[in-house]
C-alpha cells in the first residue's frame, strides 16, 4: 500500500470496454490506402521469421489513423488491435500485451491534445506543480478529458528533459522550461487553433545550453572543433 502523499509511478491503465457500440464503430477498421503502403514498408524492415516485431510501429500507425478519424491524438480500440494481430499473424492477446505495456499507446479515447505533465524530481523541484495547476485552471483533471474534448491530462514520470525542466509533452511535441504563465499561454494558443513555439520557452535559449552561452567547449559554438590534441 502506498503511503499518504506518495504517488504511483504511472496512472492506472485499462482497456476501453469491448461493447457492441465499440464493435459497430471500429469492427471494420482497415488501413487507408496511404497507411496500407506504409505498413508494407514497415513490415519489410524485418526478416520473414521476425515480422511480428513490426507490432510496435504498426500499433503507432494504427493509433495515428484513429487520431485522424476522430480528430484527437488517437487511441487503440480492441478491434483495431485485433486488426494488427491479423496482419502479423499473431494472437491478439500478444498485441494487447504490447499495447498495455508501453504508455505511448492510448488504451481509451483521449482529447485532441494529450497533455502529459512530467512529475519526476527535477521537474517537481523546478515547478511542475505550477504547470499542473495551469492545466487544472483550464478545466482539466488528471486521467480525464476536458468537457470540450480538447485536452486529456496525464501525469507521467521522467520524459528525458531534466536539463530543461519543468516540461510537458502535448501529442508529439515537448514544451520545456515552463512557468505557470508560459504553460497557460501554450494551452490557450492550442485551444484557439494556433501552434505555439515548441521546445524551450526561455528567450535566448535554443536547446539545453546554459543561459548566457556555454562556459566550456566554447570553440564548438560556431563549428565542430577537435579538442583531443589539447587534452
Amino acid at each position: 500500500m502506498l503511503s499518504r502523499g506518495v504517488r504511483p509511478l504511472m496512472a492506472d491503465r485499462h482497456l476501453e470496454p469491448d461493447t457492441p457500440e465499440l464493435r459497430a464503430r471500429w469492427g471494420n477498421f482497415a488501413w487507408t490506402a496511404e497507411n496500407a503502403e506504409q505498413a508494407k514498408v514497415i513490415i519489410a524492415r524485418y526478416p520473414a521469421i521476425r515480422q511480428r516485431s513490426a507490432v510496435m510501429p504498426l500499433l503507432d500507425l494504427a493509433q495515428r489513423q484513429v487520431g485522424v478519424e476522430t480528430q484527437t491524438q488517437g487511441w487503440l480500440p480492441i478491434p483495431v488491435m485485433e486488426f494488427v494481430a491479423r496482419q502479423l499473424d499473431m494472437p491478439a492477446i500478444r498485441v494487447v500485451e504490447v499495447a498495455t505495456f508501453y504508455t505511448m499507446y492510448n488504451l481509451v479515447p483521449v482529447g485532441r491534445f494529450h497533455v502529459q505533465v512530467c512529475r519526476t524530481s527535477p521537474c517537481w523541484l523546478r515547478g511542475s506543480e505550477d504547470v499542473l495547476s495551469a492545466c487544472k485552471a483550464r478545466g482539466m483533471s488528471v486521467g480525464h478529458t476536458s468537457a470540450d474534448g480538447l485536452f486529456t491530462l496525464t501525469e507521467v514520470e521522467c520524459m528525458g528533459n531534466c536539463s530543461s525542466a519543468p516540461m510537458f509533452q502535448i501529442n508529439d511535441d515537448n514544451y520545456e522550461d515552463l512557468t505557470a504563465e508560459s504553460a497557460a499561454h501554450i494551452l490557450d494558443e492550442l485551444a484557439a487553433g494556433r501552434w505555439p513555439k515548441v521546445g524551450t520557452q526561455l528567450p535566448g535559449r535554443h536547446t539545453v545550453e546554459p543561459l548566457g552561452g556555454p562556459t566550456t567547449l566554447t570553440a564548438m559554438v560556431d563549428a565542430n572543433y577537435d579538442y583531443r590534441g589539447e587534452w
